[in-house]
């Protein structure tokens, strides 16, 4: 019950921040719900994709794609009659990505897989939808451009800790919590602060 309702809210949650992104490219009514609809299922399609796990969460349970266009037109309807908080995607973004990496490593856990395959499920789950989101806005994702704060270390410090503390007897409901609390944390900590990992530089050939 606790892995749907984190779903259900994940998918509201991300849908919301994928219709933001359309809105500010004046995308028209189709526009903002197919990109909404492919930021909220997108991570988690390929996770059941990767895992073999048929139908498919949404083909499944259709109330996801509800949430979904529920979300879509209630931002939508925001947006037009006021300017959405400065900063509003980022952090609805960040909420989103907390939401799906823990659901996601749950899924993932369910099928008794290794620690380190539980994690990258998490963190696919969670990355995946906002990556999908930013190519086809026409952006450079967050997760690679050269303004990324900590996108998927987030997702995957959550993650990891939300496997360590359960793994030493914490019940899970408070280790979801914990899980998603560093995730959204760790996100928004580097959004604040601008924090980073070095990023990588070719070197300049010299001139002859």
């Amino acid at each position: 019950m606790i892995l749907y309702g984190l779903s259900l809210v994940g998918v509201a949650v991300f849908a919301a921040s994928g219709a933001l992104a359309a809105s500010r490219k004046s995308f028209d009514l189709i526009g903002v719900i197919a990109i909404a609809v492919v930021t909220a299922i997108g991570g988690g399609t390929l996770r059941d994709l990767l895992l073999d796990r048929h139908p498919i969460f949404w083909i499944r349970d259709p109330s996801y794609l509800w949430v979904i266009l529920a979300s879509a037109a209630l931002t939508t309807l925001y947006v037009r009659s006021r300017r959405p908080p400065r900063g509003a995607l980022l952090v609805a973004d960040a909420l989103g990505l907390a939401l799906f990496t823990i659901s996601g490593a749950q899924v993932a856990e369910e099928r008794d897989l290794s620690g380190v395959v539980i994690v990258l499920m998490g963190t696919l789950t969670g990355v995946a939808g906002g990556v999908l989101r930013d190519v086809l806005s026409r952006d450079v994702p967050l997760l690679f451009g050269p303004s990324d704060t900590l996108y998927a270390t987030a997702a995957i410090a959550g993650a990891t800790l939300y496997l360590l503390v359960e793994d030493l007897g914490l019940a899970r409901t408070p280790a979801v919590l914990l899980g998603m609390a560093v995730v959204a944390g760790v996100r928004l900590a580097a959004i604040t602060w601008q924090l980073r990992l070095p990023g990588t530089r070719v070197a300049e050939e010299e001139a002859r």
